[in-house]
């Protein structure tokens, strides 16, 4: 086991593979077996590009060897940093067959995220596009290198590469001996107890805490949900959400697609101009998304035009789809809804195709697995009658046991007995489902993207007109929630939030998504009585002031 990792204590392993939700064999092994079975079936769809799993499958396996010919191997750390393209899933799987972890980071990361978790991981190769949406990955890496020892390989997919750097695309133009790369890999083929991938987490301290997936555990994660979501080899999945998040990667996702021999179907962007004409072209029947999405698909003009009756399953995640728009969806694509409510650390709860029109409305699922272990506590530790709201708490055969090299964090957020506090406040439904009620965690829910306000707090205090700042949530009709900043200017400065913006951007470097799109000035921040900030208080007046939609947004 890696060094830094949290194992599942002994028993409870024994446990879960007795009950057959662990077996013993890798991610990279189980789908080599999946590509050879499929092999004339089409496998990825990316733009003009359409790959069956026998071309995947050389495809990997080139890569694999290259990559473990430079040394990307038996543990070694990957940040992957792609959109949602064919190379992703070329080099995921060829990562879990040498024994190399993905840490699975995001294009709206920058300096600031990536050089953080670079450095955490010691990672030893970096996966960037060229240029997406604008932005020059290839400058951020040129800049960035020379603060991260161990990194030796970065790896771009485009045509464009600094010094120093490989165009993925010639790697894979490259081909070698299919017999040596066999003879190699098995040198490095990793156990089904190994980290298999690095997710990160929506984490309210800081820069992400880093989460550890084995091969056992994230293989059943996705075969698991893919029973109960209906999710079989004839499905059509469509990816237009950000490719390495959880969700789209392995619940179902990518990994149970590839598993089973389904059809991958990869979307630049979930905007409804780019992903309507593929649902109709494809004959999609799967799709993850997050409310904001459905919500925008759900106002777009010309969805009338389009022929999106493939669709079978609407997965809606990342954050609560509320009532008002869950109905929407019925009428307007049919009985194709499911809620899906689950986190990177593991816990999966999704409602079914059987439950009745209400529960699928106003719930947010029920756990996957009769191995989950769930209770609802109050504040100190025990649990509430059912109706009544408390914090989530679990454990089970996917759900993590500790963040990786974060002792001091785990013991806060786990309980003696492994149960992972998850910061939901939640309700058990008449049914057995549960309703998502908010966060305990002083997280902000950007559309499924979480953001620490912790983090941006700490920032933003870097500012020379700001002398005290706490950022809260604020009600937003279309993502769920957006990052208000209450703020103290110090005597005499003047703050707008063009100027916030620009310093976070420029000077600071942190992703986009994580900016603050309104901002209160005050003379000074409410208090509780022990002399601490009130967030509560300023919850409820960023709650007013989107009520009455005044103020500064972005």
């Amino acid at each position: 086991m890696l060094s830094g990792v949290v194992p599942w204590p002994e028993d409870f392993a024994e446990r879960y593979r007795a009950q057959g939700f662990w077996e013993d064999v890798t991610l990279g092994d189980a789908l080599d077996r999946a590509m050879a079975a499929n092999a004339d079936r089409l496998a990825v769809v990316e733009g003009d590009r359409r790959v069956t799993y026998a071309e995947l499958h050389g495809l990997v396996d080139r890569l694999a060897l290259h990559l473990a010919g430079r040394g990307i191997a038996d543990g070694e750390r990957v940040v992957f940093q792609l959109p949602n393209v064919l190379e992703f899933v070329i080099a995921y799987v060829a990562c879990l067959k040498t024994g190399a972890i993905p840490v699975t980071c995001l294009p709206a990361h920058r300096h600031a995220e990536i050089g953080h978790l670079a450095k955490f991981t010691a990672a030893r190769a970096w996966l960037i596009p060229s240029e997406f949406r604008g932005f020059d990955y290839v400058g951020m890496a040129a800049e960035l290198r020379g603060e991260l020892p161990h990194l030796t390989e970065v790896f771009v997919v485009g045509d464009r590469a600094g010094t120093g750097m490989t165009r993925l695309g010639d790697l894979l133009a490259t081909p070698l001996e299919r017999t040596v790369a066999a003879q190699a890999l098995e040198t490095f083929r990793p156990s089904a107890d190994d980290v298999a991938v690095f997710q990160l987490s929506g984490g309210t301290t800081g820069f992400p805490k880093v989460i550890p997936r084995t091969h056992a555990d994230y293989r059943y994660n996705s075969l698991a949900f893919a029973a109960v979501t209906d999710f079989d080899r004839e499905t059509v999945l469509l990816v237009g959400v950000p490719i390495a998040h959880n969700f789209p990667l392995a619940c179902p996702g990518i990994q149970a697609a590839m598993l089973l021999g389904a059809r991958i179907v990869l979307a630049p962007s979930a905007d409804p101009d780019v992903v309507f004409p593929l649902i109709e072209r494809e004959r999609v029947t799967w799709i993850p998304a997050v409310p904001a999405t459905v919500i925008t698909w759900l106002n777009h003009p010309r969805r009338a035009r389009h022929d999106l009756s493939s669709i079978r399953t609407l997965a809606v995640g990342g954050s609560r789809l509320n009532p008002e728009p869950a109905r929407a969806v019925l009428r307007a694509f049919g009985p194709v809804l499911t809620q899906v409510f689950g986190m990177a650390e593991g816990l999966l709860c999704t409602t079914r195709r059987d439950d009745p029109e209400d529960v699928v409305v106003g719930t947010q699922g029920r756990p996957m697995s009769p191995g989950d272990e769930i209770r609802i506590v109050d504040d100190e530790g025990l649990d509430v009658p059912d109706g009544e709201v408390g914090e989530l708490i679990c454990r089970g055969p996917y759900t993590l046991r500790g963040y990786y090299k974060a002792t001091d964090h785990n013991r806060v957020a786990f309980t003696g007995d492994g149960y992972y506090r998850t910061g939901d406040l939640v309700r058990r439904h008449p049914s057995g489902n549960l309703v998502v009620e908010g966060r305990k965690k002083d997280l902000i829910n950007r559309g499924g993207e979480k953001i620490s306000a912790e983090e941006i707090e700490n920032l933003m205090l870097g500012h020379p007109a700001v002398l005290n700042v706490a950022i809260v949530a604020m009600p937003d009709p279309v993502l769920g929630e957006r990052a208000c900043a209450f703020v103290v200017p110090r005597p005499g400065a003047t703050l707008t939030l063009d100027d916030l913006t620009r310093f976070l951007v420029e000077e600071r470097r942190i992703a986009k998504f994580k900016l603050p799109e309104r901002l209160e000035l005050r003379e000074r921040l409410p208090t509780t009585a022990v002399g601490k900030v009130s967030k509560r208080d300023l919850r409820d007046e960023a709650r007013r002031l989107a009520e009455t939609a005044d103020g500064q947004r972005a």
